[in-house]
């Protein structure tokens, strides 16, 4: 389980994470990302909109993944960090399958790739919760 394939995919995955939880943050916070968006289509656009417009998802989401980050660069609780990110994994997929096929899907598989990549290979830790 600590193999160097292994080591190297979590500090991939850890570092993606926090780069883009932190840009999300920046925008909530400050109006402007160190990444800059590009330009949704309209049913995107109105999705994320409608996010932001709550007030809490996005900064929460943002915080996440930053913490999930964190806990993966660190080695820190590695499989509750990976719990944590299957529901945002699988909806940062599911956006881009179904409201920005064009752009970010590549992003969206490497992440949901590299996350169940390190499930698996600490399936052993979550067994208990499948029986």
């Amino acid at each position: 389980m600590n193999s160097k394939f292994t080591k190297i995919i979590r500090f991939v995955l850890g570092l993606i994470l926090i780069v883009f939880g932190a840009n999300k943050l920046v925008m909530i916070f400050m109006d402007a990302g160190f990444i800059p968006q590009p330009k949704l289509p309209e049913d995107a656009g109105k999705f994320m909109t409608s996010l932001g417009n709550t007030g809490y998802i996005l900064p929460i989401v943002g915080a996440l993944e930053v913490y999930v980050g964190v806990l993966l660069i660190l080695k820190k609780w590695v499989p509750f960090a990976l719990i944590l990110l299957a529901p945002i994994s699988v909806n940062i997929l599911l956006f881009h399958f179904f409201l920005d096929l064009s752009g970010g899907m590549i992003g969206a598989l490497v992440v949901a790739t590299l996350n169940t990549i390190l499930i698996y290979k600490h399936w052993s830790q979550f067994k208990p919760l499948f029986y």
